[in-house]
């Protein structure tokens, strides 16, 4: 559209990073830098690249004023065209782009942009969806500004690249570059964030003990997800997604060898797409278990909670759903299917109310009977 004004009115084309004054431009970036560092260390710039204007600009003036910093540009995975093209030794055109870092996302580079990064720019780093999250989070965590995803790629491929070369006791700069973040997108990003949570899916026996057993291997970690519903008399899937202990190295391999040397056969998908995306919300689905009343509870979140509200439910009826959630509000949401049968209510009123804490019960909620009964 651009060109076709051009041609048909007049106009002139203002590329947004293949021209030569637009490189120079963002280049003064680099003056800024250099100019904060006179007479201090400065190993690695980290630089955002999409069209590759910013990247160059920045190479262009750093590698000329000081050249022992190395300048590194940083994509995201799905729209790594700088890097194939460095790699491929010519301008590559990618089939598709995704759009999560979409400030970030083109098909093409320039020309010139990428004549002067392949000369130039000492290495390119490529981040995922969840790496760029997480950079989003620790630069709210540092900072209190929210970033856009595109804004947060030199952040993410910074400690991406510290933690693959095991850099110490250098100078760094990573240049965030935008802050056009979406609200809608904030409730994805919170969720992708957090690196440090690890998820399983967990086989075990279908016994009284079998929870908390479970849970008293993972504890003292902050257990963030626990999602389970009845399926057989002999087994049952639990997904459960833990925080391992930090500092504490090999910790969350630990705790798999751990639980499994219990008895329970465990399948790490905490890089595993789909069930991240989709499977964690559909786990367990529909049962036609029988006589089963469904309870939400509530209790005030804090370290242990979800422990001691475990501990609480010593009794003799079977739990043939459980489902819990941490999503950092000031309290704890838990639903729970109990098998109580009709002639056990006066029994199970009495439990509940001596139980302590906030209830109240969805067994006729339509939602339930939707979607967690067989229609059979």
């Amino acid at each position: 559209e651009a060109e076709r004004l051009v041609k048909e009115e007049g106009r002139v084309m203002i590329h947004p990073f293949d021209d030569p004054a637009v490189i120079a431009g963002q280049g003064t970036i680099g003056v800024e830098i250099l100019k904060e560092c006179v007479n201090k260390p400065l190993d690695i710039i980290f630089v955002c690249c999409g069209g590759g204007g910013m990247l160059a600009g920045i190479a262009a003036y750093v590698k000329r004023v000081r050249p022992t910093t190395k300048v590194i540009g940083v994509e995201a995975a799905d729209a790594a065209g700088m890097t194939a093209s460095i790699k491929a030794g010519k301008r590559v055109t990618l089939d598709s782009v995704g759009l999560f870092a979409d400030g970030a996302a083109v098909k093409t580079i320039g020309r010139e942009t990428f004549r002067v990064c392949e000369q130039l720019v000492d290495d390119m780093v490529v981040v995922d969806t969840d790496q760029i999250c997480n950079a989003i989070k620790l630069t709210y965590d540092d900072a209190r500004v929210i970033l856009e995803p595109a804004g947060a790629l030199a952040v993410a491929g910074m400690k991406k690249y510290v933690h693959e070369h095991s850099l110490t006791d250098q100078t760094l700069v990573a240049i965030t570059s935008g802050a056009n973040m979406d609200f809608d997108r904030l409730r994805f990003v919170s969720e992708r964030a957090d690196e440090s949570e690890r998820t399983l899916a967990i086989s075990i026996p279908e016994e009284a003990g079998a929870f908390r057993k479970l849970y008293g291997m993972i504890w003292p970690r902050n257990v963030t997800e626990f999602s389970y519903r009845f399926e057989t008399n002999t087994g049952a899937k639990i997904l459960m997604s833990f925080q391992p202990a930090k500092g504490v190295c090999g910790d969350f391999e630990d705790v798999l060898e751990a639980l499994e040397g219990g008895g329970f056969e465990c399948l790490d998908v905490s890089h595993n797409e789909l069930a991240k995306v989709h499977v964690r919300h559909f786990g367990g689905g529909r049962s036609d278990v029988k006589d089963e009343r469904l309870f939400m509870f509530e209790f005030p979140e804090s370290p242990g909670a979800l422990q001691r509200f475990l501990y609480s439910l010593d009794m003799s009826w079977n739990v043939s759903l459980f489902h819990y959630r941490n999503h950092g509000d000031d309290f704890g949401r838990v639903l729970v299917g109990i098998q109580s049968g009709t002639r056990c209510d006066e029994r199970l009123q009495k439990f509940l109310d001596n139980l302590g804490y906030e209830y109240t019960e969805e067994t006729h909620n339509p939602a339930y009977l939707s979607f967690l009964r067989s229609s059979s």
